[in-house]
């Protein structure tokens, strides 16, 4: 095997196998603790240009198949594990990841103490990293010149309009960096969803005329999107049932006038446990959240708290008191994770039926 590394702009260098393309790469290294679910988390657009660093010791074991794609394309720039599984004996793989990530021309690092590098992480935060040959000067130098890029969901979101038909309620979906598991959660409510870029205007969502709208999760700083996406909701929320998600959640409790902040180190993993405010249920769910609603801000707001990661007291949902809108941090889908979060969408398409007149989900 070829030897590699993985160094980070404080000047920690890592020594591992190397897999997938030999292409240098740069990103934002984060790092994932789910168990399962890699090629799901590789295929969510919320790590666009980012490097994911798996804690689970072996990955790839299940090999790829393109039922379980978030996204047309891997989002990733790099992938970094403890081990990588040569063998798969999962009847719907494809291909391997080794050869899905040479494919899509991402390099992945094996032979790292995952371990060691989270702990690291914790201790230091957010930094920059690369996949490189040599660990020298000239390596060093182009990390800590690049810069990361805040237009994350220009890049990402559809440029265009697009159907995804159904018989059912008119739902629209703004594009934020959308998941597939959004679109195959309202497929099975039969849902008739149109697909809009994260610049769509008033307009171009009225135009519609939505039984519902949903806002989806994405990557980035909420701060970095634009005021026309706040209007949206401030409109819509007062006309139709409105469903925020993951960075979704983040706008629509800006929109409504609380505060967003970053955490100092993010949330990835489908383990969390999350509590549901007024029935005191406990249900674990997926995250991948890099920014938090501050807790402080909602008094003053018209929204109150619906659910509460019981880990570090973090807002997990948030709802409106006035109108039908409402909001979660996790991700309701269940790609991977939890079918117990999805309980959300069978909320929000029971709110869209009730607009429609009555009927059934």
């Amino acid at each position: 095997m070829t030897t590699r590394y993985l160094i980070l702009q404080d000047g920690t260098v890592y020594a591992g196998e190397a897999f997938g393309a030999p292409a240098t790469t740069f990103g934002e290294l984060v790092f994932n603790t789910a168990m399962t679910g890699y090629q799901e988390i590789i295929t969510n657009p919320i790590y666009y240009n980012q490097i994911v660093m798996f804690t689970a010791p072996t990955i790839g074991a299940a090999g790829i198949n393109h039922y379980a794609d978030e996204s047309i394309v891997p989002a990733v720039k790099g992938v970094v594990v403890r081990e990588i599984a040569e063998i798969s004996t999962n009847r719907l793989q494809a291909l391997s990841l080794n050869d899905y990530l040479k494919r899509h021309n991402i390099p992945g690092i094996s032979q790292i103490d995952t371990r060691a590098l989270t702990r690291h992480l914790r201790e230091t935060g957010v930094q920059k990293a690369s996949i490189v040959d040599q660990p020298d000067d000239h390596a060093f130098d182009q990390l800590r010149a690049m810069v990361l890029t805040n237009q994350q969901i220009a890049q990402i979101s559809t440029p265009k309009a697009y159907a995804n038909p159904g018989r059912g309620a008119n739902v629209v979906v703004l594009d934020f960096g959308l998941k597939s598991g959004i679109l195959r959660m309202l497929s099975d409510f039969d849902a008739n969803v149109t697909v809009l870029p994260f610049s769509a205007t008033i307009d171009e969502v009225a135009n519609l005329d939505p039984d519902g709208i949903v806002i989806s999760s994405g990557p980035g700083d909420p701060a970095q999107v634009p005021e026309t996406a706040l209007d949206i909701i401030r409109e819509f929320e007062k006309r139709v049932p409105l469903f925020g998600i993951g960075l979704g959640h983040e706008l629509f409790a800006i929109a409504n006038g609380a505060k967003v902040g970053e955490l100092a180190s993010a949330h990835h993993g489908m383990n969390h446990p999350i509590r549901e405010q007024i029935t005191k249920d406990i249900m674990f769910a997926t995250q991948g959240q890099a920014y938090y609603v501050d807790s402080e801000s909602i008094k003053n707001t018209p929204l109150f708290v619906t659910h509460i990661d019981i880990t570090d007291n973090q807002i997990q949902g948030l709802r409106h008191r006035d109108y039908p809108a409402f909001s979660v941090q996790f991700f309701p889908d269940a790609a991977p994770g939890p079918l117990e979060e999805t309980l959300a969408f069978a909320e929000f398409m029971e709110m869209v039926m009730a607009r429609r007149g009555g009927g059934t989900i």
